[in-house]
């Protein structure tokens, strides 16, 4: 790296897969010799980067933020975060320098946007993302591949596959024009569900995992300004030993399914390099290639309705819940008013449902060990879906099979107060007037681990009155058990009515 800065290289001799005792000294000569293949499609767009500190035995952990220790000549890009306040300062890995300090950093895996900037709008491609469900394996995603590409020369838009070094594959279809992620979402979406509905016992378009078995996921949600997808000539640390995400033809995947050789698709560092010696880059054209999607696809699609995630969760047909029907708006400032309700939840587990009106329908949350009452304990909050308004009186059964089946109480019901911060900030300050629970808590967003947004709830002011063993087995509107409700298995809500 003749006239590039001087990076500093340590504990080269640590070994990163065990299997055939490959170093982090081999993995950063592996990133070198890929570097002029490898730079191209990382140039200007932001990566988060997989860090494995002693190896793929050792944790893991995601890095999306430039350390503060970075050296000044690292180039890096600010980027608003999308669903809470602030900016995550990315690494721009434009040369090879910089690439060696992130090898350096036990940076294994390279997950760049689709995107680059400063236009964090504006994909250079779409993405489909082919995951084996249990019961299939990379072989399977081959076949829904060419399915997927039979779709895509039909519209004349020429694609380009590659493994993904773990278990399934990516096609690429270049655009390289102006177009919007909701352009090239729901073009995806609608591939993959088309495919699913021509093909049921092969393809998926729906993440949850009872429905993949022995089938492949299309996810086609890779297609957002807030996803990332694994670089091309990316090592992976899913294994024992490195495998690398590498470009393939559409010729070797037919041979694949063929012969039924799985690993024929898998790529060692060593293999990888050999192949672009001999091959070149064979994703090039996915860096320069032109094409549009069809002209149905270029608008930028409306905004999906507040309660559509609710509502492609449930048979209606089947669920005695309320339906979506969307209430009146009120903003999540503080100031706001409106009303709450806890639901005790008999479901695969049991939780606690916390959910607040606001723009129209009831925000979310799941809280596994309930509200707490004393101060000084911080519980998980998971954000779900909005749930209707007719919501805040469900109490009753959820059929087995549905989705969240089992018991519901309407543990505490009430009004509450925002008297400080936003739902879009990530922090909101509440009192609440209930039957079981007043007095102030404070619900606010963090980062976890894996980097996926968390919320806690805790409780401020005062401690509020401990909540005894009959007070957590009481509904607030009928006074029933959790085993009473069970047995009457019936459905309350809208004022009583059943």
């Amino acid at each position: 790296m003749a006239g590039s800065p001087e990076v500093k290289f340590t504990h080269l001799e640590k070994i990163y897969f065990p299997q055939g005792g490959f170093t982090k000294g081999e993995m950063i000569q592996y990133y070198l010799a890929a570097a002029p293949y490898l730079l191209p499609h990382l140039k200007n767009r932001p990566v988060t980067m997989i860090r494995f500190p002693d190896g793929v035995t050792g944790e893991k952990f995601y890095e999306k933020n430039a350390p503060k220790f970075a050296p000044s000549w690292i180039k890096t890009f600010r980027v608003p975060r999308r669903h809470e306040p602030g900016e995550i300062n990315y690494i721009l890995i434009n040369d090879a320098a910089t690439l060696a300090w992130c090898a350096n950093l036990a940076a294994l895996e390279l997950h760049p946007f689709l995107h680059r900037v400063p236009k964090l709008d504006q994909p250079t491609h779409v993405a489909f993302d082919l995951d084996p469900g249990e019961g299939a394996d990379i072989l399977t995603c081959a076949r829904v591949a060419f399915l997927v590409k039979e779709i895509l020369d039909g519209l004349s838009l020429a694609s380009f596959p590659k493994v993904s070094g773990s278990k399934g594959l990516q096609i690429y279809v270049p655009l390289n024009r102006p177009v919007t992620y909701d352009a090239t979402g729901t073009f995806a979406k609608a591939v993959a569900e088309l495919l699913e509905q021509k093909h049921p016992d092969l393809v998926v378009s729906q993440m949850a995992k009872i429905k993949r078995r022995e089938r492949a996921l299309i996810d086609w949600s890779q297609n957002s300004g807030s996803k990332t997808t694994v670089a091309v000539y990316s090592m992976r640390g899913k294994r024992d030993e490195p495998f690398i995400s590498m470009p393939v033809t559409w010729a070797e995947l037919a041979t694949a399914i063929k012969t039924k050789r799985s690993a024929a698709l898998f790529f060692t560092p060593a293999d990888a390099l050999k192949r672009l010696k001999k091959n070149g880059d064979l994703f090039a054209p996915v860096l320069t290639l032109k094409q549009s999607l069809p002209k149905a696809f270029l608008a930028q699609r409306a905004p999906a309705a507040p309660l559509q995630r609710y509502a492609e969760k449930r048979d209606f047909k089947q669920t005695r819940e309320p339906g979506p029907v969307l209430g009146k708006k009120k903003n999540g400032k503080a100031g706001l008013s409106g009303q709450f309700v806890i639901q005790k939840h008999a479901a695969s587990h049991l939780h606690y449902d916390f959910r607040l009106e606001m723009e129209g329908t009831l925000k979310s949350w799941a809280v596994p060990k309930g509200v707490p009452t004393e101060l000084g304990v911080k519980r998980s909050a998971f954000a779900v879906e909005d749930h209707p308004l007719g919501y805040l009186k469900f109490e009753g059964t959820i059929p087995k099979g549905q989705y969240g089946g089992g018991t519901v109480m309407v543990w505490d019901i009430g009004t509450y107060e925002l008297v400080g911060g936003s739902y879009a900030e990530g922090n909101l300050k509440l009192i609440l007037h209930g039957k079981k629970l007043q007095g102030e808590w404070h619900l606010f967003r963090i980062r976890s681990d894996d980097d996926k947004p968390v919320w806690l709830i805790a409780k401020s002011g005062q401690p509020a009155k401990p909540i005894s063993a009959r007070q957590d087995d009481s509904s607030v509107l009928t006074r029933r058990s959790m085993a009473r409700i069970a047995k009457d298995n019936d459905a309350e809500w809208q004022s009583g009515r059943r």
